[in-house]
């Protein structure tokens, strides 16, 4: 293993951390760009436009992770599904959270930043210790 692919696998919680949401502004930006060309210019229907883009938004965000985030040695089907599984998660605790909170009476914008980071805090957890091995790369 490289001394560069060493130091990515011993990198400190926080620097994952850090990557992993760099990793996910990436994503937001190719989940934006690719609903903007297929809806927008194509005039692909919004919903199909809209999974495709998360989906491949996904992709782009599992294989980024796995090589810099947590320094996988290669990507696996495995561990792509179980990616996928755990963004879904995020996703339900964001939808759940943004909810809860706007019946709450907190302001949309405010209870949609709060869900974002609830969801993140879920996206990262699962990612960590479900998706790698919280040890820098195995899948499980």
């Amino acid at each position: 293993m490289s001394t560069a692919r060493r130091d990515r696998t011993r990198a400190l919680p926080a620097s994952r951390i850090l990557r992993f949401a760099v990793v996910g502004g990436a994503g937001t930006a190719v989940n934006t760009a690719v609903l903007y060309v297929l809806h927008g210019v194509l005039r692909m229907p919004l919903v199909a436009a809209s999974v495709l883009a998360v989906e491949l938004a996904v992709v782009h965000n599992y294989l980024l992770n796995d090589w810099w985030t947590f320094a996988a040695r290669t990507p696996s089907l495995r561990g792509f599904g179980k990616f996928n599984v755990s963004m879904l998660t995020g996703l339900a605790v964001n939808v759940l959270v943004l909810w809860t909170l706007v019946h709450g009476g907190v302001q949309l914008v405010a209870a949609n930043l709060l869900a974002i980071g609830a969801a993140f805090a879920v996206n990262y957890a699962s990612s960590a210790l479900w998706v790698w091995d919280g040890t820098g790369g195995r899948i499980r």
